[in-house]
């Protein structure tokens, strides 16, 4: 292998047979199968006809990537479509069914925080315990000690049995012990998936660190923000392939194109098989132009109009609307809702609301929706209900400026410049 390179690997497949546990052989499994195997000789010529082939799940199929020294490479795709999988393989844990994997330099995984932890032992023999699991020596351990404690703010109850944790401190405390491992390779798999976001920051600015320390991270996660904060590459797996690869933030917009495709109209005609329950059924959610024109394309400075039409079929019932609007990577831009008012007849009803223009940036954004009984009982909720893209208007909103726009929203308020006080010896 280059020596430029920390990874390599050919080829790699992984199929797993559906129904079947893969385990470990002993030398008893071993010479139990050597003595049977003339047996299936005998009779592999008839089996075929009377023996179901199992049925296999391909995790990855005929993958070949390389990984450079000090490179921090973001691995992104849905559930399933091998990310975790390729990981394990790198660490060791699980064995391709195909394919070869070369690795150089010391490992160290972020796989499932936690993993390793004893609930009888203290947070402090925990530590030792589980640093020594990762492969830490007792010296490294004493010497980074008081860094994972204080990392961890578990230090109150370091000596107490971790059964006593909270869930919360569990996790920190697990998190420091594996991120202070000094490896020249780490490999991490969703650990922001965890936590609460002070958590979530801390363990972003501890995958900073590695990054400007030379360090070569494989770095798998639902957070695109921190992809492409944090690495320099990034790769797109799709059924256990790879699809996309390049700079994190084109690979990034090309997967969320393909992930959210733009709908922005769900309609179900039948209100007896249309979403709902007794006392309210949904017949559809739009977000179109205000001006009706639906020919042309939403942009940055397009009013919107977010409708909802729905049977209500309780008169009694007080039923109102919570809506939450999401851009592509996740974040919360707004919520909105009618709530109160006197009970609306049962009917047909239809609820709306404006989004104004120039408020909203380019990109693509999700409307989630939800139904509640008096204001207070959940009773129905949809988180992807309607999707919907915003371009781009004309670069005279932009003038100089060719680049993504920065920031969730993109409001175009209004500026004011005037002469405070001249400069004496400037003025005339």
């Amino acid at each position: 292998m280059d020596s430029s390179l920390a990874i390599r690997c050919d080829g790699i497949g992984k199929r797993y047979k559906i129904g079947r546990q893969e385990g470990y052989s002993t030398l008893r499994d071993t010479l139990t199968d050597w003595a049977r195997a003339p047996f299936r000789r005998l009779i592999s010529r008839d089996r075929s006809s009377f023996e179901t082939p199992a049925s296999e799940l391909r995790a990855l199929k005929d993958l070949s990537l390389e990984v450079r020294r000090g490179e921090v490479l973001g691995i992104i795709g849905r559930n399933g479509s091998g990310k975790s999988t390729l990981l394990k393989i790198f660490s060791r844990i699980t064995k391709p069914t195909s394919g070869y994997a070369e690795i150089r330099g010391r490992v160290g995984t972020l796989l499932e925080v936690g993993a390793g932890f004893h609930p009888e032992l203290t947070g402090r023999e925990n530590v030792y315990f589980n640093g020594a699991i990762l492969g830490m020596s007792r010296s490294e351990i004493d010497r980074k000690f008081d860094e994972i404690v204080e990392f961890s703010e578990c230090s109150k109850l370091i000596d107490t049995p971790i059964k006593h944790f909270s869930s919360g401190m569990y996790v920190r405390l697990a998190f420091a012990v594996a991120a202070h491992l000094e490896t020249e390779i780490l490999f991490v798999d969703e650990v922001l998936a965890v936590g609460d976001a002070a958590f979530q920051k801390k363990c972003l600015g501890k995958m900073g660190e590695a990054a400007h320390d030379g360090r070569t991270v494989l770095f798998v996660s639902h957070n695109l923000l921190a992809i492409e904060s944090l690495c320099s590459r990034a790769i797109c797996l799709l059924d256990g392939s790879i699809v996309l690869e390049g700079l994190p933030s084109a690979v990034s917009s090309r997967y969320l194109q393909n992930l959210l495709p733009s709908s922005k109209e769900a309609r179900y005609d039948d209100i007896a098989t249309a979403p709902g329950n007794e006392l309210f059924r949904l017949h559809r959610a739009s977000v179109r132009r205000q001006d009706g024109v639906a020919s042309d394309p939403i942009t940055v400075r397009t009013p919107l109009v977010v409708e909802f039409e729905y049977w209500k079929l309780s008169a009694s019932a007080s039923l109102d609307l919570g809506v939450e609007v999401f851009n592509e990577h996740g974040v919360n831009l707004f919520a909105t809702g009618r709530l109160g008012g006197p009970a609306a007849p049962a009917g047909l009803l239809r609820s709306s609301f404006v989004i104004p223009g120039d408020l909203m940036n380019s990109g693509t954004f999700r409307v989630g929706l939800m139904i509640f009984l008096s204001g207070v009982t959940v009773i129905g909720e949809w988180e992807d209900l309607v999707t919907f893209e915003v371009h781009d208007e004309p670069s005279e909103l932009r003038g100089y400026f060719h680049d993504n726009w920065p920031g969730a929203l993109r409001p175009n308020l209004e500026w004011k410049t005037e002469v405070v006080e001249p400069l004496p010896q400037l003025a005339g």
